[in-house]
C-alpha cells in the first residue's frame, strides 16, 4: 500500500485528492494548521467525509515549525507527498502579507528539508497560474517569463518554483509543480468570486464584478484537477539524461517540471454570472467597479505538457460544473 502525505488535507483540493488516494488504495496522512481565513467549520465538514476511511489519519500541523515537519515525515515516511497547503488569495495578501511569507515560504521550506532529509519518490506541490502576472501572451505556456508578478501572492508562488528547482538541482528530488487555474466545485473555497456570487444570490445583494465587467477566468472543475494529479503522482520526473525532453521539463539534467492545470476555456465572468442566475432561479443585481490591485483581466491555460505527460486535460464546461456546485451549495446550506 503506497503511502502518500498530503498536506492542506482539510483544504478545498486537498480533500479532494485525499478522497481519490484512498480510494485508489493508499494509505494517506493528512496534514492542516485549519487557519482561520475561512469559516474553519467548512474545513472540519470537510475532515469529517475523511475520518471513517480506514487508512486515513489526520495531524494539526503548522508547516512553518519544521521540527515537527520533520517529524510527521519520520513517523509517516511517505513514498510521495501532495503538497497543498499555502495561503491562498490574492486580495488578502494586501492586507496581510505575513501570513503568505509564513505559510508560503517558510512551510514550504519545512517541505523541502522534510523530503531532503526523508527522500520521497515524487514531491507535487501547488503553484498558481497567478505567476502569469502582467503576461498579455495568451494562452498562458509553461515556457513563458514569469517575472512580473502583481501580488506578493503571486511572488510567493513563483519563489515556490524556484525553490522546488533549486532542491530538485541540489538533492535530486523529483518534483512537478502545479500551476492551478481558478479551481471550482462543491467543497469550494467561500472566498472564490463563483461561491461570494452564489452567496449574495442567495443573501437577495448585488455581486460584485470588477473592471467593469470585462474579465474572464479558465475556470477548472475540481474533480479534473484531482485526476490530473492522481496521475501525475504516478509519474515522477525520471533523472536520466534521457528524460530531458519529457512534457513539463525547465532545466535539462534537473527532476522538476512545471505543469498548467486548466480548463483551456475562458469563460467571461459575465457568463458565470448568467449561468448562476439560471441555476439558482434568482434575479442578479451587478456592481460594476474598477479593477483591484493584484487582478488580471484574463487567465488562459496552455495544457499541451499536461496532455503530453498523462494523456489527460480538464474539459468539463462551466454549466456541468456549477449546476454540481450549486447542489451541493443548496445541501451544505440548507437554502432553497
Amino acid at each position: 500500500m503506497k503511502r502518500i502525505l498530503v498536506t492542506g488535507a482539510a483544504g478545498f483540493i486537498g480533500h479532494a485528492v485525499a478522497h481519490q488516494l484512498l480510494r485508489s488504495g493508499c494509505a494517506v496522512l493528512g496534514l492542516d494548521s485549519l487557519t482561520s481565513y475561512y469559516d474553519v467549520r467548512l474545513k472540519q465538514a470537510r475532515l469529517e467525509t475523511l475520518h471513517d476511511q480506514p487508512h486515513f489519519a489526520f495531524q494539526r500541523l503548522d508547516l512553518s515549525h519544521a521540527a515537527a515537519t520533520r517529524a510527521a515525515f519520520a513517523a509517516f515516511r511517505p513514498e510521495a507527498v501532495v503538497h497543498l497547503a499555502a495561503q491562498a488569495g490574492v486580495r488578502y495578501s494586501l492586507e496581510n502579507p505575513a501570513a503568505y511569507t509564513s505559510s508560503n515560504i517558510d512551510g514550504f521550506l519545512s517541505v523541502l528539508e522534510a523530503c531532503r532529509a526523508h527522500p520521497v519518490q515524487h514531491l507535487v506541490y501547488a503553484s498558481s497560474s497567478s505567476v502569469y502576472g502582467a503576461n498579455t501572451k495568451l494562452p498562458f505556456a509553461e515556457s513563458d517569463p514569469v517575472n512580473r508578478p502583481v501580488s506578493l501572492y503571486a511572488a510567493t508562488k513563483r519563489a515556490n518554483e524556484l525553490m522546488a528547482q533549486s532542491y530538485s538541482h541540489l538533492y535530486r528530488i523529483p518534483a512537478s509543480g502545479l500551476r492551478f487555474f481558478t479551481v471550482y466545485g462543491p467543497w469550494g473555497r467561500p472566498d472564490m468570486a463563483y461561491y461570494k456570487f452564489t452567496d449574495a444570490i442567495y443573501a437577495g445583494q448585488p455581486i460584485d464584478i470588477y473592471n467593469q465587467g470585462d474579465m474572464a477566468r479558465d475556470f477548472t472543475y475540481v474533480d479534473e484537477v484531482v485526476e490530473a494529479i492522481q496521475r501525475l503522482v504516478a509519474r515522477p520526473p525520471a533523472d536520466t539524461a534521457a528524460s530531458d525532453e519529457e512534457p513539463g521539463r525547465i532545466d535539462p539534467g534537473v527532476p522538476h517540471r512545471l505543469f498548467n492545470i486548466g480548463n483551456h476555456t475562458p469563460v467571461p465572468l459575465r457568463h458565470m454570472v448568467e449561468v448562476l442566475a439560471q441555476l439558482t432561479g434568482r434575479k442578479v443585481r451587478c456592481r460594476l467597479l474598477p479593477m483591484q490591485p493584484g487582478d488580471v483581466e484574463r487567465t488562459y491555460a496552455d495544457v499541451t505538457a499536461l496532455r503530453e505527460a498523462v494523456g489527460f486535460t480538464p474539459r468539463t464546461p462551466i454549466e456541468e460544473g456549477l449546476a454540481r456546485f450549486v447542489d451541493w451549495y443548496r445541501a451544505y446550506h440548507r437554502c432553497g
